[in-house]
């Protein structure tokens, strides 16, 4: 009776969920579908392009580099230069988002786009903000030097096999937390990001406004998140796929310059392509937050 009575709770919520979402202007499907082919158009500007390009194949050489010196480096080392260049391109990528949002702006309103001016108006915001990456990479670092805490108790002679058996919880939560990391960082790109651009204004503030959005519609906010990270894990996984198949099927180098060379060679096209559609992840963030403050207006 009790299992059925949580079930039919449930439902309940489930179906209150999807009535709202279907009564809301914020969810008019029309409207999304809009917003999102929008966003797609705008993606293919020369001078968005140009902007972001050159950022990728900085965060691209970060990664290389990682990748080069994790060669025969020891598992806990591995790990660190595994998610390392995703704390690192963070800061990075939160101004050019920013920056990139400043010029959609002008572009919906039909102004002329003049990208020396943006900086000179906003390069202060723009250094600002990349601050925010420093909590993410310091949160990072505490939980991996956790974790080499557990890969030293693993070596101890005679007792380290039973310690790594008893305690495998552990590093098994330190990655879960590395994963959440992760993804809380991307949701703060999408959220937080054109707060910050249309605002002009970065603080506390900030932070507030991205947890209250997601609190006040989380099914809705997450359905609009995901709408534009889902271009964008679409066409990494593919490139992914191809650099993989790429690496076992035609490079053989065991030394990390070559390794770090094949590499950098491969993340140019690599970067090329993945740039428009990191430009409509932040323009289609950018629409999705002018639709809820459009909503709040209402």
């Amino acid at each position: 009776m009790i299992i059925e009575f949580f079930i039919a709770q449930w439902i309940s919520l489930i179906d209150q969920s999807f009535e709202f979402w279907y009564a809301s202007d914020l969810m008019d499907i029309k409207k999304i579908e809009t917003l999102f082919n929008r966003s797609i158009r705008l993606s293919f500007s020369k001078k968005k392009i140009l902007t972001v390009f050159p950022v990728l194949v900085l965060a691209g050489l970060m990664i290389v580099l990682c990748r080069a010196l994790a060669v025969n480096a020891s598992d806990w080392v591995v790990f660190s230069l595994t998610f390392l260049p995703i704390f690192l391109c963070f800061g990075v990528l939160l101004a050019t988002g920013a920056f990139l949002i400043k010029i959609y702006q002008a572009e919906l309103l039909g102004l002329p786009v003049s990208l020396l001016k943006i900086i000179k108006e906003s390069w202060q915001l723009l250094i600002g903000v990349s601050y925010l990456a420093l909590p993410m990479i310091l949160t990072y670092l505490l939980l991996w030097t956790t974790l080499g805490v557990f890969y030293l108790l693993r070596e101890i002679p005679a007792v380290g096999p039973a310690f790594s058996v008893i305690f495998s919880f552990a590093p098994f939560l330190l990655v879960l937390g590395c994963l959440i990391l992760s993804i809380f960082n991307a949701l703060l790109l999408f959220f937080v990001t054109p707060f910050v651009a249309l605002k002009q204004k970065f603080n506390l503030e900030a932070m507030s406004f991205a947890f209250s959005r997601i609190k006040e519609n989380v099914f809705t906010q997450i359905f609009l998140f995901v709408s534009a990270a889902l271009p964008l894990l679409a066409v990494v996984a593919l490139l992914s796929l191809a650099a993989k198949l790429t690496g076992a099927a035609f490079l053989n180098s065991n030394e990390a310059l070559t390794i770090a060379l094949e590499w950098f060679f491969i993340m140019v096209p690599f970067s090329a392509i993945l740039t428009p559609v990191v430009i409509f992840f932040f323009n289609f963030s950018a629409e999705s937050y002018l639709l809820f403050e459009r909503k709040k207006a209402l």
